[in-house]
């Protein structure tokens, strides 16, 4: 049974805690916050039978086998060191960090302990992504020209605003699936060969809350991608091919324990449904994911949810994009 420290009691902690409830092999052992009544709510409500407000008190916990990081994007780096100092297995929410400085350091800190680490980038060990892979594989489906992402949702209330804006809480969605495709269908090194403009629109804290960027990978892939946190809920993912569309029909970035469909639209014949059903949502089958992972004694997750070098391919990316817009 793997037994999983939990830091951070945030919204994303209990979709997290109640993955590893489902899951027949493993357990939440250790919950870290800084509310005492926020801890004892979710130990309650969970079963968790620890609780601290003392990180380090966590990481030496013999009771605890893998760690997981739900704090806000700016102490990522932090608390990643430190886990991987005592010598923990990591899975840290997504963004990697707000600056590539962090990001860097943090995955120096990874190579060195020579640990488990994983990007909590959840939609990427969903099925609905493997059946993705499956799909712009096939030579069927031609060769990628472009693709365009769109992701919107009206949080500007709830982000802490030392969390970077919408780039690294939302934009990192639509940026990691565009590194995904062109990676399956361009190579191993089409991602990092580009060119990017951008605007944004800054909010009151001083944070981007809308953007958009058009890229030119140096293949002659195009693409364009936008993020809003301050307004609606809305999403929409397609990629264009010599030999058709693909689209996202349901939202790319939160598969569902239900049907989630892909549209593929040839320019020469019928449209066909790609239906992918699953009997739990992404936060499990991320949870699965680091079960096999350990269980295996691997260092790292395999595609296509982010080995490190993807994570931090999709920092650069994203401080690219945040430099772009801001200049």
């Amino acid at each position: 049974m793997l037994r999983w420290g939990v830091i951070g009691t945030g919204f994303i902690s209990h979709a997290m805690l109640t993955a590893i409830g489902n899951s027949d092999r493993s357990v939440a052992s250790v919950i870290c916050g800084r509310s005492e009544a926020s801890l004892a709510d979710m130990a309650t409500q969970y079963g968790v039978p620890t609780t601290t407000s003392d990180q380090a008190e966590l990481l030496i916990s013999d009771d605890v086998d893998v760690v997981y990081i739900a704090l806000p994007n700016h102490l990522h780096r932090a608390a990643t060191e430190a886990a991987m100092a005592a010598g923990k297995p990591v899975l840290c929410e997504k963004s990697l960090t707000t600056t590539m400085a962090d990001a860097k350091a943090l995955v120096t800190s990874v190579r060195a302990a020579n640990t488990f680490f994983a990007e909590g980038l959840m939609y990427l060990a969903h099925p609905f992504m493997q059946q993705l892979l499956t799909v712009l594989r096939d030579p069927s489906v031609g060769e990628l020209r472009s693709a365009s992402g769109f992701y919107a949702a009206d949080i500007w209330q709830v982000v802490n605003p030392a969390g970077g804006g919408t780039l690294y809480n939302l934009g990192c969605y639509p940026a990691s699936l565009l590194h995904l495709v062109v990676q399956t269908m361009c190579g191993e090194d089409a991602f990092a060969h580009r060119q990017i403009a951008a605007f944004g629109t800054r909010n009151d804290d001083g944070n981007i809350q809308d953007t958009a960027a058009t890229i030119r990978f140096d293949n002659g892939v195009l693409a364009t991608l936008q993020s809003t946190d301050s307004h609606g809920f809305a999403h929409s993912f397609e990629i264009v091919t010599t030999k058709g569309t693909l689209r996202f029909a349901t939202n790319p970035w939160l598969p569902e324990a239900d049907e989630n469909r892909m549209v593929w639209q040839p320019y020469d014949g019928p449209v066909r449904d790609i239906v992918v059903e699953a009997k739990h949502d992404a936060f499990y089958h991320q949870t699965r994911m680091v079960e096999r992972a350990l269980a295996a004694g691997t260092k790292e997750a395999t595609r296509p949810s982010p080995r490190l070098s993807d994570s931090l391919e999709i920092m650069q990316f994203l401080t690219d994009w945040d430099e772009a817009a801001t200049t």
